[in-house]
């Protein structure tokens, strides 16, 4: 199978490195600086340094050579992906299968990345990937396990097939608007999680943040459209409590340096990696209208980055809320 992963950021070089046990790959990266830095050494220097990338992946940034492939495989940034996509659109052949391991909305339209594909390209093989899978142990090899969602189950099990590996297992799903929500909705809740963790704040804490956090982001995943048992699987609560829990997480550094007191722009600036979390805390307000539903734990992560409230109120803001059953 010829794959081709468009995007060289530590979760598409991984994903890369991954496929590349057992089908023939190619790496697109976006700049020509950028491809010149990995190709000297083959080391992603800037977003996986302790990794070696294998001799059999071609790494290129020559979107027609790329485009030759089975299986498109898009791992860009939420709030560049449509760009990206429409970039490759030329060149997407009916019969390619197009995936998606980009975990965010699109700010403007609150679309999911699988829709931005069907968009773009009109393709009938879509699928995408998601799951509790941080890159710096998928491409050392550590035990993984993800999910591969597709409407179409020939889709999904094809891209279960091409992508397990020995240390990388993926299970098959049909729910793709459940796993993207998922993917998107819980780095908001690991900003949350990086504030406990800036506070000093103990296990207790962070049991109560993910289980309610859990709750928020099935309530309003299934407002949009998701299946219940989709956010008690890999790609809801197994996601959530990795990156909440732990030290990998992007999102969840941007946490720890909101609760010291950092402001939102210069944490940013000093990050070479995209926090998802960031961009998707901005649709919180407008969701939660427009569902009529409530997101407490989220709507604070909003407030905090976008109207600068102090993270130490929002948390106890969050504990003299008015009581209510569990479950309402």
């Amino acid at each position: 199978m010829k794959v081709s992963v468009i995007g060289a950021g530590g979760w598409g070089t991984a994903l890369a490195i991954q496929a590349s046990l057992k089908n023939e790959v190619s790496l697109w990266v976006y700049s020509k600086e950028e491809l010149d830095l990995i190709l000297k050494e083959r080391i992603n220097t800037i977003y996986l340094p302790d990794v070696k990338i294998p001799g059999n992946i071609v790494i290129t940034n020559d979107v027609e050579k790329v485009s030759k492939c089975d299986i498109m495989l898009f791992v860009v940034p939420s709030k560049y992906f449509r760009n990206v996509v429409k970039t490759f659109s030329n060149y997407i052949k009916k019969d390619q299968i197009l995936v998606s391991a980009t975990k965010g909305l699109e700010f403007l339209t609150k679309k999911r990345m699988s829709e931005i594909l069907l968009e773009e390209t009109n393709s009938k093989n879509i699928a995408v990937i998601s799951g509790p899978s941080h890159a710096e142990e998928v491409a050392r090899n550590v035990p993984t396990s993800i999910v591969a969602a597709s409407k179409n189950e020939k889709i999904a099990k094809t891209v279960q097939d091409t992508f397990s590996t020995e240390s990388l297992r993926l299970y098959r799903h049909n729910d793709m608007v459940g796993v993207e929500l998922a993917g998107a909705f819980k780095n908001v809740i690991a900003i949350a999680a990086g504030m406990l963790r800036g506070f000093g704040l103990g296990d207790n804490t962070m049991a109560a943040l993910i289980t309610r956090g859990l709750a928020e982001i099935r309530r309003l995943g299934i407002k949009m459209g998701g299946k219940l048992e989709t956010f008690a699987g890999l790609a809801g609560i197994g996601d959530l409590i990795v990156t909440c829990m732990s030290k990998y997480s992007r999102n969840g550094r941007v946490g720890e340096m909101l609760a010291r007191g950092q402001r939102i722009e210069e944490i940013l600036a000093s990050m070479k990696m995209v926090a998802e979390g960031v961009e998707t805390a901005k649709s919180i307000p407008e969701l939660e209208a427009r569902y009529g539903i409530e997101l407490p734990i989220s709507n604070a992560v909003y407030e905090v980055i976008y109207q600068n409230m102090p993270p130490e109120v929002c948390l106890r803001n969050l504990m003299k809320r008015p009581l209510k059953h569990e479950y309402v």
